[in-house]
């Protein structure tokens, strides 16, 4: 009877452990599959980019701040790239979801431990304890207590929720690595906007000197017309209101210099007011480059960090999924303790004292009234989002690229169009002028001839700093500024 007892056990141990061993090889939940590209070969408006030829030639997307032939530039991206505020918060993001993947690998293997503990304890005869030992002869109330040992546990993990957990904490870390990528691009595209909103304040504030220099020159002709009885006071007083016209469209213009010379110097994780005389005293002279890299849409879910990020966060949900159902099954753990623990002092390491311990736990949610059920939903329903999100994040970078393309090349267009403008009314304002010291026209023709010259030059002025940034929008659009090998974005002249 004892023979069949023992083989009726070894049966049932075997028959659990086959059970065990073949929950362990397996991983529940759905395994992740990337979504399929559902977007056109080529961008709708990559013709347009294709015929546009640049000041100077294409430069590398990972570096596209070389291509507009600026040090000041350069040497400004270089500064944000390693001292904005921005990107060491993003990177401190980095770190944690790191850590995060770290902590849930961790949580797949055994972990070990040692305690020791020594306690001197004179005992109480009121006490349990006490009283129980005080009616033996001999009995000593100061008592020393030693234990020592060395434990390790491990949760089998038989479903695989803990893989899943870890697969999900690895695809965040992945998620925080590209929004850090697309936090420089922002910051970076941010520096470059400034810095030609400050070249842009700075031409527009000499032509506006200028044209106050000129007016002035009028004023002063009008002037002298009059004390010789060839002009009216009426003239005179128009002159004087173009002078003061001129002057009032200073203040605007430095006030704008102001707020993005501030901002520069933020965005270089500096107070305002650092750099300002370095920018002010550089060099105004840039270039638009030309665009080279018109891959096809396809090639955004490669480049951009925002889709990279959201793909990533995509394939998190999906193993959380995995992690839920998890919970539907079993789970095992296995703890042994190899210890002493002695009263007597000097005999904690002793046969005697040695007391060995081996622990089996299992843990089984067999009755939660759907909590299972409804962290599973919560599970594919997060998992939807992403999706969902994954699906607009990509239509919005084709968006960001199409719009800034079609910015980009009418802006170009329209700068051709008033430059020849400017030129005409160089021309006719010369011969305005020259008419009205011979007598031919009145101040009216003159004065309007200069207002249709003030407005064109300051137009033309803002469309090239304008057309700049929307090369600099273009260029962050199509997700330049980070190098693909290193994951990384490159400060490099």
């Amino acid at each position: 009877m004892n023979a069949l007892a023992y083989r009726f056990k070894n049966r049932r141990l075997f028959a659990l452990t086959a059970l065990f061993v073949a929950l362990a090889g397996c991983t529940v939940g759905p395994d992740y599959e990337k979504p399929g590209n559902t977007l056109t070969a080529e961008f709708a408006n990559s013709a347009l980019l294709q015929q546009r030829v640049g000041e100077t030639p294409a430069p590398s997307l990972d570096t596209w701040w070389t291509g507009f032939n600026d040090p000041e530039l350069t040497r400004i991206i270089q500064r944000v790239l390693e001292q904005n505020l921005d990107l060491a918060v993003s990177m401190a993001r980095v770190d944690q979801a790191r850590a995060a993947a770290h902590e849930a690998g961790a949580n797949r293997l055994p972990q070990g431990s040692l305690d020791a503990q020594a306690v001197r304890q004179h005992q109480s005869e009121n006490s349990a304890l006490g009283k129980i030992g005080s009616a033996f002869p001999g009995y000593d109330r100061n008592q020393t207590l030693e234990t020592i040992g060395a434990g390790a546990s491990w949760e089998t993990d038989l479903a695989g929720g803990l893989q899943r957990g870890e697969e999900a904490a690895v695809a965040q870390a992945q998620a925080a690595t590209a929004s850090h990528a697309g936090v420089r691009i922002s910051v970076a595209a941010e520096a470059a906007d400034a810095y030609f909103r400050v070249r842009g304040a700075q031409q527009r504030i000499a032509l506006a000197q200028e044209q106050v220099h000129t007016e002035d020159n009028l004023l002063t002709l009008v002037q002298a017309r009059m004390a010789s009885g060839l002009a009216t006071s009426r003239e005179q007083a128009q002159a004087q209101a173009l002078v003061l016209q001129a002057r009032a469209t200073v203040p605007p213009l430095r006030t704008e210099l102001a707020l993005q010379l501030n901002r520069l110097d933020v965005l270089m994780g500096v107070q305002p007011g650092t750099y300002f005389q370095e920018l002010v005293a550089s060099s105004q002279a840039f270039s638009v480059p030309t665009i080279g890299d018109t891959s096809s849409p396809a090639s955004l879910l490669r480049r951009r960090p925002d889709v990279i990020a959201a793909e990533r966060h995509l394939a998190a949900s999906n193993a959380r999924i995995g992690e839920a159902v998890s919970e539907y099954y079993p789970k095992v753990s296995l703890a042994g303790l190899l210890g002493f623990e002695s009263l007597k002092s000097g005999e904690l390491f002793s046969a005697a004292s040695f007391q060995p311990q081996a622990v089996i736990g299992l843990h089984w949610r067999l009755f939660d009234f759907g909590r299972v059920d409804a962290e599973v939903a919560q599970a594919k329903g997060a998992n939807a989002e992403a999706l969902a999100q994954y699906r607009q994040s990509m239509l919005r970078a084709t968006e960001d690229v199409e719009n800034a393309i079609v910015t980009l090349t009418e802006l170009e267009q329209q700068r051709v169009e008033v430059d020849q403008e400017v030129a005409a009314h160089q021309i006719a304002r010369g011969a305005a002028q020259d008419a009205y010291k011979g007598g031919a026209i009145s101040l009216v023709e003159v004065l309007d001839e200069d207002r249709l010259l003030l407005t064109a030059r300051d137009q033309l002025a803002q469309l090239h700093a304008d057309d700049a940034r929307a090369a600099v929008a273009t260029f962050r659009a199509l997700g330049g500024g980070w190098s693909q090998k290193t994951g990384t974005v490159s400060a490099k002249n």
